[in-house]
């Protein structure tokens, strides 16, 4: 029997690619199913899923709530800022609650980092750059400010910015000490339940197996670790791939709900979100 190809998407990014690597590298068995991985910057990929391009993907959280009817989340693969996350950088400091008329970087308007600065400043003017441009954009002074995610939150520094408001910080306070969700795996509701139940089996397995082989699993994570030593690399993928990725459990679940509860009321989110998981 010709196995069946199913597109994943994710980021190129070393979080992403240490939980994907068992699945990349052919490192446990996925039966009659076979992965292309697509490897496009998360805005792309949230684009595509409201097209409904691809089969498996990782999305925004924001942007999941245009996703809805057409994906269901996988309770494996959450990428959470338990009180870290996308920050807001500048060259100088600035008051991120008057941004006034400074120009801000953004990775992508369907991003949850979008979405949470939002929340938290407000409205403000932005441009939307590609999130490993944007350091390079405030560096030289085609931004204002940048908000960035991925590894740029452990190397803004290199450039000379400073941080002005951490998003994963925040959001803590602002809720008690919930972690901030950011992304998440998406997979298409028609692939029917029980294709979908072993994509699931087969990414929690994939997450266990970067964890428990951490060194290979971070060496195939280095190709995609920009301007970062493995020491770096280690960190940053330590951030976001731990406990809330191998599953949501209800303490992320609940902050899922409330940020995206928050985005409605705020007017930032079009309908209310009727949070969903596959088994």
């Amino acid at each position: 029997m010709t196995p069946e190809t199913l597109t994943l998407g994710h980021s190129p990014d070393p979080d992403d690619a240490f939980m994907f690597y068992a699945l990349a590298d052919g490192r446990i068995d996925t039966g009659g199913l076979r992965f292309e991985h697509v490897l496009q910057d998360i805005e792309t990929l949230n684009r595509r899923a409201m097209r409904e391009e691809l089969d498996i993907t990782a999305v925004s959280l924001h942007a999941y709530a245009y996703l809805q009817d057409r994906y269901l989340l996988l309770p494996h693969g959450a990428s959470m800022g338990d009180g870290y996350g996308p920050m807001l950088v500048a060259r100088e400091p600035l008051d991120p609650r008057n941004l006034g008329t400074a120009l801000v970087a953004v990775p992508g308007t369907m991003t949850t980092a979008f979405l949470g600065l939002r929340l938290a400043v407000g409205s403000f003017r932005f441009t939307v750059v590609p999130f490993d441009r944007i350091l390079d954009a405030v560096a030289e002074g085609k931004a204002d400010a940048g908000l960035i995610i991925h590894e740029g939150q452990l190397t803004y520094g290199n450039q000379g910015l400073v941080e002005i408001l951490n998003l994963g910080t925040w959001w803590a306070e602002r809720t008690g000490g919930l972690p901030l969700p950011l992304g998440g795996n998406a997979i298409r509701r028609s692939l029917g339940p029980e294709k979908i139940a072993t994509v699931s089996e087969l990414l929690k397995a994939s997450i266990l197996y970067g964890l428990e082989h951490r060194k290979p699993a971070l060496a195939h994570a280095m190709a995609y670790a920009r301007d970062m030593t493995d020491t770096l690399a280690d960190r940053f993928v330590g951030m976001y791939v731990n406990d809330l990725t191998v599953d949501y459990g209800e303490r992320g679940r609940q902050a899922v709900r409330r940020l995206l509860e928050e985005g409605f009321e705020a007017g930032l989110i079009p309908g209310p979100v009727r949070l969903e998981f596959s088994a």
